[in-house]
């Protein structure tokens, strides 16, 4: 029963057609399907600085689009964050590069993702695993530059 809930959560994910970008919301595709999520996006150093911080919870389909002016070193920490997260740290291309699942509430350890990031999503913990997201997928967002690897429409 419990693989079937799952199952059925993650079929509320997958994309028929997939519509042209929007800035509110972010696609991802792989070989393991597709995803959309609505996000807020955080792209200057306040909101990248306070991100989910107090919340106490998240739908389901949301997210968090974090966008630097250029790639970089990315370090994030879950400090006055309630909900566990899974991070998704992307070169300037889109391109999955490294992914941190289940990030622990409150925990002031440092997560790295990375040298040569650009953008992360942060997603409600356990929801990459499930739908099967994994390094190498592409993230589509108006944010990313002319060398998407999954350009807008």
């Amino acid at each position: 029963m419990r693989c079937v809930a799952t199952l059925c959560a993650c079929a509320a994910y997958a994309l028929p057609a997939l519509a042209e970008c929007d800035a509110g919301r972010v696609d991802l595709k792989g070989d393991w399907g597709a995803a959309r999520f609505s996000v807020e996006v955080a792209d200057d150093p306040r909101e990248r600085s306070q991100g989910l911080m107090n919340r106490e919870v998240m739908p389901r389909s949301a997210g968090m689009l974090f966008v630097y002016e250029r790639p970089q070193r990315a370090v994030f920490w879950m400090k006055n964050t309630l909900i566990p997260l899974d991070m998704i740290f992307m070169d300037s291309a889109g391109t999955v590069t490294r992914i941190h699942e289940n990030a622990i509430p409150l925990d002031l350890t440092g997560i790295d993702g990375g040298e040569n990031v650009q953008f992360v999503l942060e997603i409600n913990g356990g929801l990459a695993g499930r739908l099967g997201i994994v390094e190498g997928s592409v993230l589509r967002h108006p944010a990313i530059g002319p060398d998407a690897a999954w350009p807008c429409d």
